[in-house]
């Protein structure tokens, strides 16, 4: 005798309910695998599943809605994803983002980028970006960085030094218009990035205490070097006065007293260091969006020129940045591997794969915001200032691209090695 069926459409008979998990999409495949996860803003997500409701087909008809609504929830759950995906990748992209935007803002609305200008917003900009620089800069890393100093005075050597002296060979070159070639060369004379070649140091797991040390140390010396390259290289070439003093002191009062300032609240104030240490990546984006400040108003101010311009100049202007931060990889590369070869071989400091890294990251990379703060000192002494930096933030980008691929080889490589030998 067969049991009577049930009626799941009887009143007060409710249909059972299970639990169907859908994962989320993970998120940190972007920030793994993304152009530039070496400067990646944003903490990986959890990985969880969500409950989601579905009730038991009582016949054909209910079998089609239920089918329906299915097809609804997991389209809604794809575009869920889809939004988490690309907020992600917003978020490890953000430096490149925040200065494409303010480009891209300067050419669309110069009005607002025209008015900060005029009332020098760029100079408080870059007091505010060093003044965070000064917050989250610890005394630890100096102590770490003892070990490989010879390495820290290469590197200095390398960004301060010889770096620069690629500026003459630069100027050669003939571009239309000449800004252009003139920005490429005040931009080989500046010292290193704040903080894309320590955080790529970190990301590929080289020393990056000796990033920060360097980082830290030659911007403070680039007050004196910047403003004896500027003027000996390009004096000579334009046959005008550069303003040295008044560079050296502009240099000292947007840089150095913004830094220290924030150095010392960061030391009176603990509970602030605390809360700066453990919310690093906010810093780091506010930072990055008074970056960001630089380039609009730049191109606010030189829409009318830059309009002017045909796009062979700026593509051309492109590709000669790109040969230039690749050529001081490869300048950097010979180099670290010739004085390995001179100072102890394999057992040297300059042997060790992440002293290796750190020097050929922070070595090569250049600096977008000192470029800004002498461009503004000049006042259009060597040419037209939105012109001169323009391909300055093209090459910060680029170079930004470049080592973020670097970085990822790097890491392919290490996790090849590490397959092969647990094998």
């Amino acid at each position: 005798m067969m049991p009577a069926a049930i009626n799941t459409t009887a009143p007060g008979c409710r249909p059972p309910l299970f639990p169907v998990c859908f994962p989320r999409h993970n998120p940190s495949f972007l920030a793994n695998t993304a152009l530039f996860s070496g400067l990646s803003l944003v903490s990986t997500l959890n990985i969880r599943t969500f409950p989601l409701p579905v009730r038991a087909i009582a016949n054909s008809n209910q079998g089609n809605s239920d089918g329906s609504n299915h097809k609804k929830v997991l389209k809604s759950a794809n575009v869920s994803t889809f939004a988490k995906g690309l907020f992600n990748f917003t978020l490890t992209n953000f430096l490149p983002i925040a200065l494409i935007s303010g480009v891209v803002l300067g050419f669309s609305n110069p009005t607002l980028g025209c008015l900060a200008h005029k009332y020098s917003l760029s100079k408080f900009s870059t007091c505010g970006i060093f003044f965070i620089s000064g917050l989250r800069l610890r005394g630890g890393e100096f102590r770490a960085v003892a070990e490989a100093w010879p390495a820290g005075i290469f590197g200095l050597v390398s960004i301060l030094l010889v770096s620069p002296l690629f500026s003459r060979l630069i100027l050669q070159v003939q571009l239309t218009p000449q800004e252009f070639v003139t920005g490429l060369a005040i931009f080989s004379c500046m010292p290193t990035t704040l903080s894309s070649g320590v955080a790529l140091t970190q990301l590929v797991g080289g020393n990056s205490a000796l990033a920060l040390a360097m980082t830290v140390i030659s911007n403070l010396l680039a007050i004196l070097t910047v403003p004896f390259w500027i003027s000996n290289v390009f004096a000579d070439g334009f046959g005008v006065s550069i303003p040295t003093g008044e560079l050296f002191w502009s240099l000292i009062f947007t840089l150095l007293v913004p830094l220290v300032l924030g150095k010392v609240v960061r030391n009176m104030l603990k509970g602030l260091a605390t809360y700066i240490d453990q919310n690093q990546r906010i810093f780091s984006m506010m930072s990055t969006v008074l970056l960001s400040l630089t380039p609009w108003m730049q191109v606010s101010k030189s829409r009318p020129l830059i309009l002017m311009l045909k796009p062979k100049g700026f593509i051309e202007a492109m590709g000669m940045g790109i040969l230039v931060h690749l050529t001081l990889l490869v300048f950097n590369a010979i180099a670290v591997k010739c004085m390995s070869a001179s100072f102890g071989g394999r057992e040297s400091i300059f042997s060790k794969k992440e002293n290796f890294r750190a020097l050929l990251i922070v070595c090569s990379q250049k600096a977008l915001l000192i470029v800004v703060a002498v461009v503004d000192q000049l006042s259009g002494v060597v040419g037209e200032s939105g012109l001169l930096v323009l391909p300055c933030v093209v090459a910060h980008i680029n170079q930004v691209i470049i080592d973020s691929v670097l970085v990822n080889f790097w890491l392919w490589k290490d996790q090849s090695y590490n397959k092969d030998f647990e094998a």
